[in-house]
């Protein structure tokens, strides 16, 4: 959903206009990713936030909200939407994750969370920074899902077990009729065998 070159390239034309600018203190880069390649209601979905400073000093009592995720489309399952954190050294970055289970399909936008920080400039107001967009994505039915991707097990094996007797039946008749035509050659020759056997120990006898 989100373009990492995008993001990274904006990154830099911020880093150079602000180092033109002699800028200082903290400025955050912050972006928003959804990791999974398919959204399926009732399944876990995971977001990731990552916070950069890449200003000159800390940045302080950085808040991240995220109201994008509404009660009606989204249950919270891991995680908070809204954390703090007291510290993020400059030069440095910071993580954050929520697992998510969306319960009502269709499309759903993405929208940006907001991050509000102090820079450690004396005076200055907290400063408010938007995070990237993931953008629109669809939330698919667990069941559609479960067509598509499931190893349907279940399914083979009852297909297993109806092909069964139509595959050992004739199996058996030809394994019986096998034994019987194989067997049987060998019985009459040992037979005759006794037989010759024992008409020469009753010539010898004589």
């Amino acid at each position: 959903m989100f373009d990492w070159k995008i993001f990274i390239v904006l990154a830099f034309l911020f880093v150079g206009n602000s180092l033109e600018e002699g800028e200082s203190g903290a400025r955050l880069l912050v972006s928003k990713q959804i990791l999974n390649k398919y959204i399926v209601e009732n399944m876990d979905v995971v977001v990731k936030y990552t916070l950069y400073n890449i200003g000159s000093s800390p940045a302080t009592n950085v808040i991240l909200h995220d109201k994008s995720f509404t009660d009606d489309r989204f249950i919270v399952a891991g995680g908070k939407l809204n954390v703090k954190i007291h510290r993020i050294p400059p030069g440095t970055n910071m993580s954050h994750t929520v697992v998510l289970r969306p319960i009502k399909l269709g499309f759903y936008n993405f929208t940006a969370a907001e991050v509000e920080y102090s820079t450690g400039i004396e005076g200055e107001l907290p400063r408010i920074s938007l995070s990237s967009e993931p953008g629109e994505g669809y939330v698919v039915s667990f069941r559609d899902y479960d067509k598509k991707f499931s190893p349907h097990l279940l399914d083979w094996a009852a297909f297993a077990i109806m092909t069964l007797p139509s595959l050992a039946i004739p199996f058996f008749l030809w394994w019986s009729s096998k034994n019987k035509y194989d067997y049987e050659p060998l019985s009459k020759k040992s037979l005759r065998q006794q037989r010759d056997a024992q008409k020469k120990k009753d010539d010898d006898k004589n």
